[in-house]
């Protein structure tokens, strides 16, 4: 069982009414409401900080192409400064 704990939030009015107007077309509570809201809040935090983590443990070796994309010719990966021929510009 989680325990629960309570936490005296103070809101703007203003924020407070808008939230009152939100949770009443969800038909949910604002309890409820704001328990998603800090939950997704916290997952992208801990997403965010997993990717900045990952991205100082890269090396260039480890970022290099990976087995299923070499299988396509590398003049596929190749960056040039001519423009395309007329005719082949994507829309």
């Amino acid at each position: 069982m989680t325990t629960v704990s309570n936490y005296a939030l103070r809101l703007q009015s203003s924020l407070l009414n808008e939230l009152r107007v939100v949770v009443e077309e969800e038909g949910t509570t604002l309890n409820q409401f704001i328990n998603v809201a800090v939950a997704e809040k916290l997952a992208a935090l801990r997403t965010e900080r997993y990717f900045r983590e990952r991205a100082a443990r890269a090396t260039p070796t480890s970022v290099s192409l990976a087995p299923h994309i070499r299988r396509y010719p590398p003049r596929l990966f190749r960056i040039t400064r001519t423009p395309p021929p007329p005719g082949r510009r994507i829309p």
